[in-house]
């Protein structure tokens, strides 16, 4: 039987892999997590399963858990939950790294990264392409995020070379869906959530810099396929999205016209170091992942996730 720790595995994508991971009969998963931003309650389908494990700890600290693969999932990923404690956020990334690598490097595992397109900061490159190296803050109020996934990146390519250890690090783009914090303060989730109550939206600047948003589903498939099914000596960094390209009052009207209710928005200063454009280009994706691609558009998404948050208000 195939050991699988999956690590933040009580967060939204954490939680998602987890139940796709059990589907497989020869699949023993262990998901680890400090319950910073995760919840046990993600975790209710799995915790029925024999062949799944719940450990509460911190991968900031060592563990010594056998396993084949290891997906490092662990870090607060909402701009809210990780400036809550930047220090954390970038020890994470980086105390927390170099223990999953530790451990693959141990028992022999393949360790994914969960990177993120935040690696390319304000992008002076359209679409986002992985050659691109980024245009990224090192002491603005993200950098605890930015600095830290690039920190990790670095990381697992020096450990591939130095030390032999088998990795594979996905950027993964905006993705929303079940098992979202509906309090995490990211622009999906604020928007459904403001909906629904009939509040006003809010919109930061002038609502148009723009994300390409990913559902839940085609993302867990592109993780799949890049463990299982990718070359063994494919380790990316690959980007993980959807190309679809949307600006936030795109965004907000889609989602008020889906609740109902009259279009109501509150216009705020946009936050510091804030991208004002992102979009992946998955063309590596497509070619190294047998053909992978969204399969979930925008709209088919939302009404998905709308209608999950609906049972929460």
């Amino acid at each position: 039987m195939k050991r699988i720790l999956v690590t933040g595995g009580a967060g939204f994508i954490g939680s998602n892999l987890c139940e796709r991971l059990l589907k497989e009969p020869d699949n023993y998963v262990i998901a680890l997590d400090n319950l910073f931003t995760g919840r046990r309650s993600n975790l209710e389908k799995c915790f029925e399963s024999d062949r799944f494990e719940f450990i509460e700890a911190d991968v900031c600290a060592p563990v010594d858990i056998p396993c084949d693969r290891i997906y490092n999932a662990a870090c607060p990923a909402s701009p809210p939950a990780y400036q809550k404690s930047p220090t954390n956020t970038t020890k994470t990334c980086v105390l927390g790294v170099i223990n999953m690598l530790e451990l693959a490097t141990k028992y022999g595992a393949v360790m994914m990264q969960f990177s993120t397109s935040e690696v390319y900061g304000d992008p002076e490159v359209h679409p986002q392409v992985e050659a691109y190296r980024g245009n990224v803050s090192c002491n603005g109020i993200r950098s605890c995020y930015d600095e830290g996934k690039r920190c990790a990146e670095s990381l697992c390519f020096d450990y591939n070379r130095e030390f032999g250890t088998k990795i594979k690090v996905i950027r993964i783009f905006n993705t929303y869906g079940p098992k979202m914090d509906p309090e995490d303060g990211r622009v999906v989730s604020n928007f459904i959530m403001q909906a629904l109550r009939g509040e006003p939206l809010t919109v930061y600047g002038d609502g148009k810099q723009t994300r390409s948003f990913q559902y839940i589903d085609d993302l867990v498939e592109g993780i799949i396929r890049m463990m299982e099914f990718s070359r063994i000596n494919f380790t990316g960094p690959v980007n993980l999205g959807n190309p679809g390209e949307f600006t936030m009052l795109e965004l907000a009207e889609k989602v008020c016209k889906k609740v109902g209710g009259a279009a109501q928005f509150v216009f705020k200063p946009l936050p510091g170091d804030d991208p004002t454009r992102r979009k992946a280009d998955i063309s590596l994706a497509e070619r190294e992942l047998g053909g992978w691609k969204p399969a979930i558009c925008l709209d088919e998404g939302l009404d998905r996730t709308i209608e999950y948050f609906r049972k929460l208000v």
